[in-house]
């Protein structure tokens, strides 16, 4: 069998050889990655494919036009009293009504933040903060319960994990079904007198899966209301439920309103929707009793300590905007779907052995997950990326990790399978031709690694 010079690299990092440390053979395989370097060089500008589209989206034109002029003309800061502060402060508060409207929601009820990652930090530590001594009337040692699943992204799992290690919570982590989705009746079922939030993303972020939050909130309504029933005829304060979602990737592909879903908080970056990059939003119900967690200035509401991201903030308004036109947001979600579709059709007709992570029906538009049975997800992902094609084994915030996937066997994968899973995520940006060849490239590789492994197809 011959091996070229990719094949000995890819051998050398499946085999997980060790490479003499003489000064011959590094010289050697120093010249070898040169080689591939090069190589890797030439396929970039030859082709570039970009497929991780859930790991972040290029900044739109409208939106880089709109946060120009407050990088160096627009300067001020927006806490200020003088005129150039007023400017900026009229910039934020257009943007938070520009968020408010599309989320149907009050302009107070919008936070904002760096990103989705401060925001669930500050939702999940924040209402626990701001619950306080005497919760629940009568109880000297009350811990509260929080009901969340296994497969939400590391920021809101460390969270609520960070409160359960330091003693502040007891906390479910409940387990979504083989299709990806939490069931609803396994949320009820969860909820325990000390409940006091529920957080469940409305899409998974690795494997597209589609949550149905509108139907949880309604649960959790339903208890809310029993709740109070059942503290007036004891003449007491019921102890409500809050309902938190992660709503980051769904944004761009699906409908979302607070009052109608129920929602008290949720999340959301502007990078995952066209917009700029260190920007996000908290959107917090009125009058739910929540405590900032970093100590500083009153900004936000007194929510959120720090000088505001102006240029960030105007960009992820006008980046709302966009999204607002229904005709355009419907005929973008319809071109991305059916060539999320085309590619899996061409890929289950050119690649065998593969299989779909998650459920089909239930999924965002942009979404697929797939395992490729007998290959390691990580040489692949840099076979592709030396055809120049950009796509994920998981969350871009976990890629470095060499675990598997802690969203695919929460869906009950075994490692090898999980190891084996790649993630494309689909844009606006990308084209039927880009697709015929990363599925020409994903199938070349797949051989490749097949024979290199000793397994045939």
């Amino acid at each position: 069998m011959k091996i070229n010079l990719i094949d000995l690299i890819i051998l050398i990092d499946l085999k997980k050889h060790q490479i003499p440390r003489n000064k011959t053979w590094k010289l050697l395989f120093g010249i070898l990655f040169r080689i591939i370097r090069i190589i890797r060089l030439i396929r970039i500008i030859i082709m570039r494919v970009y497929l991780d589209y859930a790991a972040t989206t290029p900044v739109a034109s409208g939106v880089f036009e709109a946060m120009k002029p407050f990088f160096s003309d627009k300067f001020g800061n927006p806490m200020a009293l003088y005129g150039f502060g007023a400017e900026a402060r009229g910039e934020i508060e257009k943007a938070r009504a520009q968020i408010a409207d599309f989320f149907d929601v009050l302009h107070e009820e919008i936070i904002f933040t760096s990103g989705a990652t401060e925001s669930n930090n500050l939702a999940i530590k924040g209402i626990i903060k701001g619950m306080g001594p005497g919760s629940m009337p009568g109880m000297t040692s009350f811990i509260p319960h929080i009901v969340t699943t296994g497969y939400e992204h590391h920021c809101l799992l460390d969270s609520v994990k960070s409160l359960v290690k330091s003693g502040e919570v007891e906390a479910t982590f409940l387990k979504p079904n083989r299709e990806g989705i939490v069931e609803v009746e396994k949320v009820r079922e969860a909820i325990k007198p000390n409940t006091v939030l529920v957080s469940v993303m409305y899409v998974n972020n690795e494997i597209g899966t589609i949550n149905p939050l509108k139907e949880i909130g309604e649960t959790i309504k339903k208890e809310n209301l029993r709740r109070k029933e059942k503290a007036g005829v004891a003449k007491k304060e019921p102890l409500p439920i809050y309902f938190h979602s992660d709503i980051t990737q769904g944004v761009n592909y699906l409908p979302f309103s607070a009052k109608e879903f129920n929602v008290d908080l949720f999340s959301l970056s502007g990078h995952k929707i066209y917009g700029p990059k260190g920007v996000g939003v908290l959107g917090v119900k009125k009058g739910i009793k929540i405590k900032k967690i970093q100590d500083g200035g009153e900004q936000e509401f007194n929510l959120r300590a720090g000088t505001h991201n102006v240029t960030g903030i105007v960009g992820l308004g006008t980046a709302i905007a966009q999204l607002k036109v229904p005709s355009k947001k419907s005929k973008v979600t319809e071109k991305v779907r059916d060539l999320r579709d085309y590619f899996w059709r061409k890929l289950q007709e050119e690649v065998k052995n593969i299989s779909l992570n998650g459920s089909f029906e239930k999924r965002v538009a942009n979404n697929l997950n797939v395992s490729f049975k007998g290959v390691e997800g990580e040489s692949l992902l840099m076979l592709l990326d030396m055809a120049g094609i950009a796509c994920s084994t998981g969350s871009a915030c976990g890629s470095a990790s060499l675990e598997p996937s802690h969203v695919l066997l929460a869906i009950g994968l075994k490692h090898p399978d999980a190891h084996g899973s790649l993630r494309f995520s689909l844009g606006e940006g990308n084209t039927k031709k880009e697709i015929d060849y990363t599925v020409a490239e994903i199938k070349k590789a797949v051989e490749k690694l097949r024979k290199i492994a000793g397994k045939q197809d």
